[in-house]
């Protein structure tokens, strides 16, 4: 197997020069998905609301978040998540955060900050990818490659630091003949440990920078297939901004 897959998918991202050139992104975003029901939010509740992200360290901010007058701020290296009014007087905060989740389970309703935590490292995830792979300390290889819906999708097994908040420390992530993304796999530590196959596509590019504007994450099954029918989280992504060294005002 080539060692080249990862230099592959990055190229077809937008390169490592471009990234370089970032500091942060803001993305229009709407989360939704039947999943926010069973965590204690109204049914058929979508998440609209702008994310602010540091490219560089593990920082993100939601504005606004579950309600009108508050925006949310997680950040990994302090391990918290924050509400905030709009010009960022503290409400209220969880720290330790990840350690509150203990004991939860897959049905056990999330109140902002713990909805806050997992919304907070997800998506810094999903909006640094592949980049993120060549962080310090995060370790990708190729491994066998994989046949779905008449394609063959090569793999990349990812392990992630402990400093990196993320939703469990190995991940399979899947790339098409041009380097795009299709899938990724992982256990949701923080929601009972839940299997999950999270399928990304209709890829847009913003400013050179290739971003897929549709996610769908869905239920997996032990023997690696995915449950297609009905997506428990869904993302759909309406716009891309690319923040660049030196536009504080921009920054999270």
């Amino acid at each position: 197997m080539s060692d080249g897959l990862l230099d592959l998918a990055i190229a077809a991202t937008g390169g490592q020069e471009l990234w370089n050139t970032l500091r942060g992104l803001k993305i229009d975003i709407s989360i939704g998905g039947p999943i926010w029901a069973m965590k204690g939010w109204p049914p058929d509740k979508t998440f609209d609301q702008i994310l602010t992200l540091d490219t560089v360290r593990e920082h993100i901010v939601f504005s606004p978040f579950t309600r009108p007058d508050q925006r949310m701020v997680f950040d990994a290296a302090t391990d918290s998540v924050t509400m905030q009014t709009l010009d960022g007087e503290p409400v209220e905060t969880l720290t330790p955060a990840r350690a509150r989740f203990k004991g939860m389970l897959r049905n056990t309703p999330w109140d902002a900050l713990h909805l806050g935590y997992f919304l907070g490292y997800a998506c810094w995830n999903y909006f640094t990818t592949p980049f993120l792979f060549t962080y310090p300390d995060v370790r990708a290889h190729e491994i066998e490659p994989w046949r779905e819906a008449g394609q063959t999708w090569r793999r990349l097994q990812v392990r992630f630091p402990s400093r990196i908040a993320t939703h469990n420390p190995d991940q399979v992530f899947y790339f098409d003949t041009f380097g795009m993304q299709r899938r990724m796999d992982y256990i949701t530590e923080v929601n009972g440990s839940t299997l999950v196959g999270h399928y990304t596509s209709r890829y847009q590019t913003f400013d050179g920078l290739l971003v897929a504007t549709r996610r769908r994450v869905f239920r997996r099954n032990p023997d690696n297939s995915v449950n297609l029918n009905l997506p428990s989280i869904t993302l759909d992504i309406h716009d891309v901004e690319q923040v660049r060294s030196g536009d504080e005002q921009a920054q999270p």
